[in-house]
């Protein structure tokens, strides 16, 4: 998990991209600080946060035998984000739009230890 505000990590890196922005502002030597890109910022929610954690052996991506906590995201949850995906000429911009765009409106599914959880909430509903 990502430090920030919401657990949420779509906003997580929202935020983060936005105070590196600030911190360049703000600088004597804007240069010397670097700018968060999408792909960084969705390193650092997954496998750099296991590194950190040291449990890169358990979690942070998809090799076999680790652990299976992830989510699906839907790109086009929203008529908004479907827009701006249409309109991604690479995939560094659509992981961009994601990371400044996505809620969770954005989450399709989460799954826990490989199985698909089931928000209570949501199967009252239903």
């Amino acid at each position: 998990i990502g430090a920030g505000t919401s657990f949420n990590m779509l906003q997580t890196m929202n935020e983060g991209y936005k105070v590196v922005q600030l911190q360049k502002a703000y600088t004597q030597n804007p240069k010397d600080i670097r700018t968060l890109s999408a792909e960084n910022a969705f390193y650092l929610a997954t496998l750099g946060s296991a590194r950190a954690l040291h449990l890169e052996d358990k979690l942070g991506n998809f090799e076999t035998g680790k652990e299976a906590d992830f989510v699906v995201l839907n790109p086009s949850s929203t008529p908004l984000t479907k827009f701006r995906m249409e309109h991604a000429q690479t995939w560094q911009e659509k992981l961009f739009a994601m990371m400044m765009m996505g809620d969770d409106r954005m989450i399709e599914a989460t799954y826990i230890l490989g199985k698909k959880w089931q928000d209570p909430a949501k199967a009252k509903a239903n």
